[in-house]
């Protein structure tokens, strides 16, 4: 039991109470219920588990099953595999290719893998015993690969049955969430009618559609019609992934508003004005084609050096082109700018691709403070780390629930704390179908987290990102002390 709480439930006002659990699940709601083992609250919050929509958290649990800064956070549950990208399904004399592609993103994980399905990955998963909940989307890039491979065309008829019946597999294995990477390859491929057909599959199963759009910059808005149309095709909702503006924060507020008119649609943020990603995202979609393999090669020939030169100085048609619109200034790499790094951009990101072998992620600040609260005050606004590890990552992936609930909500006002905490909880539960958490309520499974309010903050920075959140005095989670 825990005694004298001001709880707050997930969907309604706070009480102060006292929360009893037995075999994992929330017994009784109320006051002296009579229990030997104790834990005293004396006035902190309880809340449910917090819930993280949006993490890069598929192989994690292989080098840190405590998920220690998500734990640290009182997140007790991530939603994994987004933006398409996804260990599995993956075809049996691909898997190095694709661990070398995630890696950046997600890690290694074991040292071979030894799965091949979607269903198989989770079974390997779970052996890892994560402390917290991993619930996975499948992902439509990680299908393409196994189905069509690298190639930029568009899936044959034979094909594209294949990715749906793989869809349904991933969804009949636990999957709660059809998730889409249109800037990531081979995902970035998929014409609007593969869209559609894939996301089929998603309203069978009354899931969400969870899409990184193709554009965030000039074209952000029609990139996001485009999902739209595919949500209003397929009968399958729409959640965004990561909301945000690359190129002129004046979109925010008619793209806030496109939003707000449309049913059935949500979006998740991280409360930082700058993001973190794959440098090779950075190329045009030309020099990607192929895999890994052929992406190196082309940086090593200084033809097609000079190509991509051209193309981002001038543009391509519907290219996110984000080292033109941002420029050198304000992409790192390690804790150390590309301009800073002298020489020509485009050689000098070649470089650290070849070094790295396409291992390596950059930090693009792109925000004002200004714009991230907007979005963040916005009612259909969900938290999603975006959580990235890698040698020097965004503090995102310690930071971002302490960030938005206590700095941003706590200590600066931004919305009330039942508001935060229902975002955080109940809605992010309902959003992505999992009935059996995100509200304190007799029943549901106890995912709890104790938060003293006075310290609860994120200490995080660009400099040291893996500074754990402080504020948190404990987590259970399924009833367990974690």
């Amino acid at each position: 039991m825990i005694r004298g709480a001001l709880v707050y439930p997930g969907d309604a006002p706070p009480l102060f109470a006292d929360v009893a659990v037995d075999d994992g699940r929330i017994a009784a709601i109320g006051l002296d219920l009579g229990r030997e083992d104790i834990v005293e609250a004396d006035g902190l919050w309880l809340c449910p588990g917090f819930i993280d929509v949006h993490a890069h958290s598929a192989l994690r649990s292989w080098d840190d099953p405590l998920l220690t800064e998500a734990l640290a956070q009182g997140v007790t549950t991530q939603v994994i595999s987004p933006d398409g990208l996804a260990p599995a399904p993956v075809a049996t004399e691909r898997w190095e290719e694709r661990r070398d592609y995630l890696r950046a993103l997600e890690g290694a994980g074991p040292e071979a893998w030894p799965w091949t399905s979607f269903a198989e990955y989770l079974d390997a998963l779970d052996a890892t015993r994560p402390a917290i909940s991993l619930v996975p989307s499948i992902g439509a890039g990680a299908v393409r690969d196994l189905v069509v491979g690298g190639e930029g065309r568009p899936a044959s008829s034979a094909e594209l049955e294949e990715m749906r019946r793989e869809v349904r597999a991933g969804f009949e294995a636990g999957a709660t969430s059809l998730s889409f990477g249109l800037v990531y390859f081979p995902g970035a491929h998929a014409d609007a009618e593969e869209l559609v057909a894939l996301a089929e599959v998603a309203a069978e199963f009354g899931a969400p559609l969870v899409p990184h759009v193709r554009n965030e910059g000039t074209g952000l808005i029609g990139a996001i019609e485009e999902m739209l149309e595919v949500s209003r095709r397929s009968g399958a909702s729409l959640h965004v992934s990561h909301l945000k503006s690359l190129a002129d924060e004046a979109l925010i507020e008619p793209l806030l508003e496109r939003l707000e008119a449309a049913e059935v649609v949500t979006f998740d943020q991280y409360p930082y004005g700058a993001g973190c990603t794959l440098l090779a995202s950075l190329l045009p979609a030309w020099a990607q084609e192929g895999g890994a393999a052929a992406t190196l090669a082309r940086l090593r020939d200084p033809d097609a050096i000079a190509r991509i030169a051209h193309d981002v100085e001038h543009g391509l048609p519907g290219w996110e082109n984000v080292l033109g619109t941002l420029g050198p200034k304000r992409i790192v790499v390690e804790g150390e700018s590309v301009d800073d790094r002298g020489g020509e951009p485009v050689e000098t990101v070649a470089e650290l691709l070849l070094e790295s072998e396409l291992g390596v992620q950059m930090i693009l600040h792109y925000a004002s403070e200004e714009a991230v609260r907007k979005i963040a005050a916005h009612p259909l606004m969900l938290l999603g780390s975006d959580g990235i590890f890698g040698e020097r990552p965004h503090p995102r992936v310690a930071g971002s629930a302490a960030r938005f609930l206590g700095r941003f909500c706590l200590r600066q006002g931004l919305l009330e704390p039942e508001e935060a905490i229902a975002r955080l909880t109940a809605r992010a539960a309902d959003r992505f179908g999992l009935a059996d958490r995100g509200r304190i309520e007799a029943g549901k499974r106890a995912d709890l987290v104790l938060v003293d309010p006075a310290t609860y903050v994120d200490t995080a920075t660009y400099d040291e990102p893996l500074l754990l959140a402080e504020g948190v005095t404990g987590v259970w989670v399924a009833g367990e002390r974690a």
